[in-house]
């Protein structure tokens, strides 16, 4: 036995135990979740389904498919701007779109620095399965698996066209849609 042997073998045990923590450690959808994916664009499930795994933020999903009834009730109160919404059936069949919801334990979170956090999650999943994903809170940035920067980075781009346009920005930071 060398002396380095005893070294690499204690590495390699942190090294095993950080791995298991890491897979205690991921988040998982809930039964609830599973089934508002239901209707959804399989591309989109799959990259739901790997970004909360990649998350270090805890989120839920609370919207997939809606009804036009749904739709124009959202758009009434201003909680939605389109009745295009990529949450009613396409010509694909689905809806290609996700709304979530950001937890703490528990409680729920809507400070967006959390969903930028989301974000860089679905960006990295995106990636991975190579689907052409849009962030609610960047419209004017695109594909989100694209972009250079960070998602508050592309949040703020955003923000900052809308305002040299004279226009208020709608930051959707929950949604994200397939392109």
């Amino acid at each position: 036995m060398t002396d380095k042997e005893p070294e690499r073998y204690y590495e390699w045990m942190l090294w095993k135990l950080r791995k298991e923590r890491e897979k205690e450690m991921a988040f998982k959808l809930s039964n609830r979740s599973k089934g508002k994916l239901e209707g959804v664009h399989p591309d989109m499930v799959k990259v739901v389904e790997t970004a909360i795994g990649l998350t270090k933020v805890d989120f839920g999903v609370t919207y997939g498919v809606r009804s036009v009834e749904e739709q124009e009730r959202l758009v009434a109160a201003g909680r939605s701007q389109t009745m295009k919404s990529k949450h009613l059936i396409q010509d694909s069949g689905y809806s290609h779109a996700v709304d979530v919801v950001a937890y703490d334990g528990s409680d729920v979170v809507w400070e967006i620095n959390v969903y930028d956090d989301i974000c860089d999650a679905f960006k990295e999943a995106a990636k991975q399965h190579g689907v052409a994903i849009k962030w609610g809170a960047a419209w004017s940035e695109g594909d989100i698996r694209t972009y250079e920067g960070t998602a508050e980075d592309a949040m703020n781009a955003y923000i900052d066209l809308r305002r040299s346009q004279g226009r208020r920005p709608f930051i959707d930071g929950p949604h994200f849609e397939l392109m």
